[in-house]
């Protein structure tokens, strides 16, 4: 029965029970909640410097010289990077750019392409 209850996300009882097909109630403070839909309203949108939302797979360009450390040359403005990976942390994007190998970028520093 334990594994039927989940916490409230309102009030953070631990009463939340199941009413069917996905959806829980909590007896304290008569909120509903469907815990798929919650978890995909928390994961945030990464947006490029133009405000578009990116996404796994896009391709974005380099708006602006970007230094890498331990190269001799920076990542030049306008370079097209292919097939990027979103990620967490400060650097949310994951990609291989090509003459530099794989690293992580910043959104506020690409657009879509």
């Amino acid at each position: 029965m334990s594994d039927e209850m989940k916490p409230c996300p309102e009030c953070n009882s631990p009463y939340g029970y199941s009413l069917g097909s996905g959806v829980y109630a909590c007896p304290e403070c008569d909120f509903q909640w469907n815990p798929a839909e919650q978890a995909a309203a928390e994961t945030p949108k990464i947006l490029d410097a133009n405000g578009n939302e990116l996404h796994d797979g896009d391709s974005v360009i380099v708006i602006k010289n970007l230094p890498v450390k331990g190269a001799p040359k920076p990542i030049k403005a306008g370079t097209k990077v292919k097939n990027i990976r979103l990620a967490e942390g400060d650097h949310n994007i994951s990609c291989k750019i090509e003459g530099f190998g794989a690293m992580g970028l910043k959104s506020e520093f690409v657009r879509k392409a």
